[in-house]
């Protein structure tokens, strides 16, 4: 009898490849400190969506996505100032991608082409519903995201100001 999951495979995907034996983890078969060393968050992202790393036009396209996406409403941004500054992050970023799918005009669309709409402004988004979180609690403004940084430059940029 297997301990625990030991020997267990409870799902099987191309996506990832875990070396338990040797302390490797493997996206689309690219090494993860590999990843970490060379390459963004956008590259990363899109290796895990499409199966490969984008050439230069595809990851220029796909980072104008996310630009033209961190954006929420300010109607969300009223919602998170109604919640009490004690909700646990993970509370807050559970309730307002809920209320941020009220205002996605591709809401009820199930199509692939939707689908991925959807992932993109969701991924856009969540730094944005974060870093905002973290300023309202400590009793800041959130910060407008920019245009003119990379995904993860932007967090840091919202988060400090």
């Amino acid at each position: 009898m297997s301990k625990g999951l030991e020997g267990i495979v409870a799902a099987q995907t191309a996506i990832s490849c875990i070396d338990g034996i040797n302390g490797r983890l493997y996206y689309r078969g690219i090494d993860i400190n590999e990843l970490a060393e060379k390459s963004t968050f956008e590259e990363t992202t899109a290796l895990l969506w499409y199966g490969r790393l984008p050439t230069v036009p595809q990851l220029a396209r796909f980072n104008e996505k996310f630009v033209a996406n961190r954006q929420i409403p300010n109607e969300v941004i009223a919602v998170m100032l109604t919640l009490p500054k004690k909700t646990a992050p993970m509370e807050v970023l559970r309730t307002i991608v809920s209320a941020l799918s009220t205002y996605d005009p591709e809401d009820l669309d199930n199509s692939l082409e939707a689908n991925v709409n959807k992932s993109i402004r969701l991924t856009a988004s969540l730094p944005t519903i974060v870093a905002a979180w973290d300023r309202i609690r400590n009793g800041l403004w959130p910060v407008t995201p920019s245009t003119q940084l990379s995904h993860a430059a932007n967090f840091l940029y919202m988060l400090t100001g």
